[in-house]
């Protein structure tokens, strides 16, 4: 089934647009002009044709096919891949521009629901290829080397034989995902419509998030207990998601024989269940030497006896409170990519220039940020929720990296350009390392320089220690979930019982604050996703210090290692920069550059 995925960046995202000046937004007519659009009819009426003719002309024949006609099927199958992903891309981008149009909303699930019709019939693909023989497949692969340039998808694809279930199941399962996708719609349409009272305001959920890292304490607090009480509220519809979404994963996987709950993410990551362990392992023995040891500084920052949750993402009290407007941003960000190398500047440029990004905020708008890669033979497109911080120049520097990625990549094709989860963050937090370098240099005093290390940490714990601790929640929820029912109590205290541990003694816990799990995203549109980050984060690290130390033919070998898109493990894909990711001692290569920066601001009180 196609889907438009939701790869939202940050669940922690800010979020108007007054005094920044003229903030961009989408144009998606090289994807479609509308709804009515005669191109989308023509390629819905192609889409449809398409899908049966490539079932008249191969289902059940697979195994006669010579590489020649392999190589024909699939490449069949990668055009409808192609237009099938354009048509939901169009229709995804629609829907979170706006997610409380009830138009756009039926649109979206609509069309979704035509292309898993069109596209059941070829659920045989995947079937019919795992059932080839290892021997007959390899003989075939050695014959023709187009076919055998997809040998990764054919990996990956067959990575999954173990967990195959009958033909007959399979068209199933595929049929009936458009009813998972609806408890998807639930959350989404819940959290966008959410308002919240703050101190005589009526916000969405952005503005009220962003609150949270305002100079004003007390402003801080009354957003935090506005969340709480909103989510307390609604608690119950969040515990009914997440129940049924991990109910459903389970049925499935335990159809499917599959070993853990994590198994599948694995799987599509494409990376040994040993290595995100020692990731895991590595992150959480460090929390006493990052987060802990970061935050106690931060209280001392900010004169308390006990930092509270509304005081996570406080401005420091030296912090220089200015908006950054657009122009800035922009500025800042394309002259970090171009000092790296001009390609990255050119290759950036037009998402400013023609309509790819999306950054203001407006009610209804999907929270947070995401890069989508659409299709190929388009564009990426990206959004914001751009509110001058400079947190949003950071996210603006994360969002544009995956969208060079995504263009480098696009040579590869529509089955080889997609990058696992655990790939694809490395050039959205290399450009963000660009960009605070470029800012860190920059620094004009002591104070600035302190307040950009500080940021970067907060930054660096957020998306490892906070996305391993969420890890270690949803692999605590889905495995209480297969014991039965969870009541809303019993989702808080998992959450809770993870809080603590990673953030430390330096906090307190506010009454509600129990049920700040119900809004993030990736708990219910992708689980275990957020090891991707901690991943990402840990390797980019990695790669920055190699870089750092002055590595001859460096630009290179990364031009090329985002042009290999999902062609390539990450074993092959950092051996040119002496890496290894499957080391542990890879992992704490990485965490030593967030100690480091914590020595320096250690340091910095001392003298």
């Amino acid at each position: 089934m196609f889907q438009l995925p939701f790869p939202v960046h940050d669940a922690n995202a800010t979020g108007g647009n007054k005094n920044l000046g003229d903030l961009p937004e989408w144009d998606l007519s090289d994807l479609y002009t509308g709804e009515d659009a005669a191109e989308l009819k023509r390629d819905l009426d192609w889409l449809e044709e398409a899908c049966a003719s490539f079932a008249a002309d191969y289902e059940g024949k697979l195994a006669d096919l010579d590489a020649a006609r392999l190589l024909d099927c699939v490449l069949r199958n990668e055009k409808i891949n192609q237009i099938a992903g354009r048509i939901m891309s169009f229709a995804g981008l629609r829907y979170y521009q706006l997610t409380t149009n009830a138009g756009r909303a039926k649109f979206m699930s609509d069309l979704q629901e035509k292309i898993t019709n069109f596209t059941t019939p070829l659920v045989f693909f995947t079937l019919e290829l795992n059932k080839l023989p290892d021997d007959h497949l390899d003989k075939l692969l050695a014959q023709n080397a187009d076919l055998a340039r997809y040998k990764p998808v054919f990996d990956r694809i067959r990575a999954m034989k173990p967990y195959q279930l009958s033909d007959e199941l399979e068209h199933f399962l595929h049929d009936l995902g458009v009813v998972g996708d609806a408890w998807e719609r639930i959350f989404d349409e819940t959290i966008a419509g959410l308002e919240f009272e703050v101190m005589g305001d009526t916000l969405g959920i952005e503005g009220t998030l962003n609150l949270l890292t305002d100079p004003d304490r007390d402003t801080r607090e009354a957003a935090a207990r506005a969340l709480a009480e909103v989510f307390s509220d609604r608690i119950k519809t969040f515990a009914r998601v997440h129940n049924t979404q991990a109910k459903e994963k389970e049925v499935i996987d335990r159809w499917r024989g599959m070993e853990t709950a994590q198994t599948g993410r694995h799987l599509s990551n494409h990376v040994e269940p040993e290595v995100v362990e020692a990731l895991r392992n590595a992150v959480v023995d460090a929390y006493p030497r990052l987060s802990h040891r970061y935050y106690e500084l931060k209280r001392k920052w900010l004169g308390l006896d006990k930092m509270q949750v509304w005081d996570r993402n406080a401005p420091l009290p030296m912090e220089d409170p200015r908006i950054v407007d657009w122009a800035q941003a922009e500025k800042t960000v394309m002259e970090a990519y171009t000092a790296f190398d001009p390609r990255m500047g050119e290759l950036a440029e037009p998402f400013f220039r023609k309509g790819w990004i999306d950054a203001g905020v407006k009610p209804g708008k999907a929270p947070g940020a995401f890069a989508h890669p659409t299709v190929t033979d388009v564009h990426p497109y990206v959004m914001l929720n751009y509110l001058g911080k400079p947190r949003d120049v950071m996210t603006l520097a994360h969002e544009l990296g995956h969208g060079v990625h995504q263009v480098l990549a696009a040579g590869q094709g529509e089955m080889l350009s997609s990058t696992p989860l655990t790939l694809a963050e490395t050039a959205s937090v290399f450009g963000e390392m660009l960009t605070f370098r470029k800012m860190l240099d920059g620094a004009k005093s002591q104070a600035e320089r302190k307040v950009l290390l500080a940021g970067k940490v907060e930054d660096m714990i957020n998306t490892v220690v906070r996305q391993i601790a969420f890890y270690d929640f949803e692999c605590k929820l889905h495995a209480a979930r297969r014991g039965g029912e969870l009541t809303p109590d019993d989702i808080n205290a998992l959450w809770m019982s993870v809080q603590g541990e990673s953030l430390g003694p330096a906090f307190e816990f506010m009454d509600g604050y129990e049920t700040f799990w119900a809004y993030i995203p990736h708990f219910v549109h992708s689980p275990f996703y957020v090891y991707a980050y901690a991943f990402g984060d840990g390797l980019v690290n990695a790669l920055y210090a190699v870089y750092a130390e002055g590595e001859e033919g460096f630009e290179e070998k990364y031009f090329d290692m985002l042009k290999a898109g999902g062609s390539k493990h990450h074993k092959e894909l950092l051996a040119p920069f002496g890496l290894d990711a499957s080391d542990p001692a890879f992992w704490d290569k990485g965490l030593s550059m967030i100690e480091g920066f914590i020595d320096e601001l250690e340091a910095m009180e001392e003298a």
